[in-house]
């Protein structure tokens, strides 16, 4: 081999330029080919490191993001959906009420697709350099309940609840939280109030929150006022899509004909 080769190779390894060590020769030889200066094979070189190192950032944050499955909002039927606000959610993909520090929160019916746009904004603040957490409520009252009990709370908080740019919290109200739950659950709210985002998505409206947090209506109101001061509500109306599937491949009844 070459022994100039062997020294560029070299320096890439110190200098951790792993796609300039693979991609280097052919650039060479295509500037040659094409007589480009010196400064546009320079310039070639870099953008191509750079973009694998931007790459390798956006996989590297997309795992840490914890999102549990990729979904885009191109994938998202707004012409079965119809009860979505299609010009709302797609102002919200410009993500301007992150650097806004603005809460998004999705209500509807089961199987509306809330879960798929919560996942599909924050896919898309990940791919935009941004730190995302998403994690449903029930896990997230776990971990904190977990990390209370280990008496790392504060620890947990720091990195987990106020750490992400975007705080996504999936599945609000699926299942209740007992009175001590309820109260983490506000100090998620408080912690992030003016400071991040949050994304949240439920199937329950607003007045009947208190019934997932022990009834404490005292403590939903406080959290509410927090949580909405600077939000965007999302109603989405419809059917739900995983029936829709069933009815297609003839497992679920459209149902019972009027008797006349």
């Amino acid at each position: 081999m070459n022994l100039q080769h062997d020294r560029i190779a070299a320096l890439c390894e110190q200098m951790k330029f792993a796609r300039v060590a693979s991609e280097w020769p052919a650039i060479a030889q295509q500037a040659a080919e094409t007589e480009a200066s010196f400064a546009d094979f320079l310039e070639r070189v870099l953008a191509v490191e750079y973009d694998a190192r931007l790459e390798r950032r956006r996989q590297t944050m997309l795992k840490l993001a914890t999102l549990p499955a990729i979904k885009t909002l191109e994938q998202y039927d707004f012409g079965f959906a119809s009860g979505a606000p299609r010009a709302q959610i797609q102002e919200l993909a410009a993500l301007g009420f992150i650097e806004r520090a603005e809460n998004v929160v999705l209500l509807g019916p089961s199987g509306v697709g809330k879960s798929h746009l919560a996942i599909a904004l924050a896919y898309r603040a990940v791919m935009a350099g941004i730190k995302v957490r998403f994690i449903t409520a029930a896990d997230l009252m776990l971990q904190l309940a977990t990390a209370r009990s280990q008496g790392r709370l504060t620890e947990y908080f720091n990195r987990a609840v106020i750490g992400p740019k975007l705080l996504v919290v999936d599945e609000i109200g699926f299942l209740p939280f007992g009175r001590e739950e309820a109260n983490l659950f506000f100090n998620v709210v408080a912690k992030r109030y003016e400071h991040a985002s949050m994304i949240l998505t439920s199937n329950l409206p607003f007045t009947q929150w208190a019934g997932a947090f022990a009834d404490d209506q005292v403590l939903v109101a406080a959290m509410l006022d927090r949580l909405l001061h600077h939000a965007h509500i999302v109603q989405i109306t419809g059917e739900s899509w995983r029936l829709r599937d069933k009815r297609r491949a003839g497992h679920a009844p459209r149902g019972k004909a009027s008797k006349h």
